[in-house]
């Protein structure tokens, strides 16, 4: 299946766009996906830390995927 994934802050910057598809598996999980977009974008895999939200919610590696789910990167966020 196609996923479509929304970035933000240096995700964005770090994946070339607003959003970038990614093919998986039918039965593709969260940790899959992060997997995946690691090996294609290696920068991600060198920020200190970044979540993956899906339908609003941040989700854990072993959450399973549908195609139609709003999926997003979200970056660290530093501030005070």
């Amino acid at each position: 299946m196609k996923v479509n994934v929304l970035a933000f802050g240096i995700a964005k910057e770090i994946v070339g766009g607003s959003t970038v598809e990614v093919e998986l598996t039918s039965d593709a999980t969260v940790g899959e996906l992060r997997a995946e977009l690691e090996e294609q974008y290696p920068r991600l895999a060198q920020l200190a830390s970044f979540m993956i939200a899906v339908n609003n919610e941040y989700a854990v590696a072993d959450n399973a995927l549908q195609q139609r789910d709003e999926i997003a990167i979200i970056p660290p966020v530093s501030g005070g």
